[in-house]
């Protein structure tokens, strides 16, 4: 087994476990989801607007909530991820709600060797790409799974938060945004239930927002924008301040948390 696989075994059993633990937290309340909230953020909705009868590739969709929330506003969704729980769960879901999405088991950079159709929208969302050691490849499965006039959307962390370790409970940067090599963390708890006993082991890669967008155009992706915003939808990092707008915001703004890319297959 070579190293890389091995990073993504020892990914996968985390996620699995994570899967668990996230499925009964509050930050992704499962019964209001159940119960018809959607579980989407206002940058992604904004981005993609009326998506009713598109067809959608969400890339990393862990337990299929935003896959299942586009699902639900009409369009016709496929769902992968690494973790075989994250889609069991997912399916199960599916089915309960009596919603239409697939769901696939696979590393996101073989999708096109489980996915074969071709989609007008391809999806991910935060926490995505730093799960990926290289994103030529992930640019690549892209432009192949979109129709062409097709539109890619991204919206993600920001590399600049991801030189910081927060494991001590306030930001140290500690490492490269442009680090080719893998980052190992071995921490208890997780983003969604931080008081959790579950041992999370994560290898992940850092990207700068130049490596993202070559990967795209030496693709063949055209891009559209690309933005950056110092607020999170998420609560994530160690003394966020809550908006009056939803969001979260660091005391000092000093840097952008977040980034969107939209791009399109001429």
């Amino acid at each position: 087994m070579n190293t890389e696989n091995n990073y993504f075994e020892i990914n996968k059993a985390t996620w699995n476990e994570k899967v668990k633990i996230h499925s009964k937290s509050k930050m992704y309340d499962l019964q209001a989801f159940k119960n018809g909230k959607n579980s989407l953020m206002p940058y992604e909705l904004n981005a993609l607007g009326d998506i009713n009868g598109k067809s959608l590739l969400h890339l990393q969709c862990h337990f299929g909530q935003d896959t299942l929330s586009w699902s639900r506003l009409g369009a016709q969704c496929v769902g992968v991820d690494l973790s075989d729980e994250g889609i069991k769960l997912a399916q199960t879901l599916n089915n309960e709600l009596q919603l239409d999405a697939e769901f696939v088991c696979c590393n996101v950079l073989d999708t096109s060797k489980h996915v074969n159709e071709t989609f007008d929208i391809v999806f991910t969302s935060y926490g995505v790409i730093g799960w990926l050691p290289d994103l030529k490849p992930w640019g690549q499965m892209i432009a192949e799974r979109l129709k062409p006039g097709g539109t890619f959307y991204m919206v993600e962390f920001h590399p600049i938060v991801w030189m910081f370790d927060y494991l001590e409970g306030k930001p140290v940067m500690k490492y490269g945004y442009m680090q080719d090599e893998a980052i190992y963390e071995e921490y208890e708890g997780t983003y969604a239930d931080t008081n959790s006993k579950m041992v999370s082991k994560e290898y992940g890669w850092n990207h700068g927002l130049s490596e993202v967008i070559n990967a795209l155009t030496e693709a063949g992706l055209q891009i559209d924008y690309l933005n950056e915003y110092d607020e999170s939808p998420y609560n994530v990092l160690p003394d966020l301040v809550k908006t009056d707008s939803g969001m979260f915001v660091t005391q000092d703004k000093l840097y952008p948390l977040i980034f969107e890319v939209k791009a399109r297959k001429n």
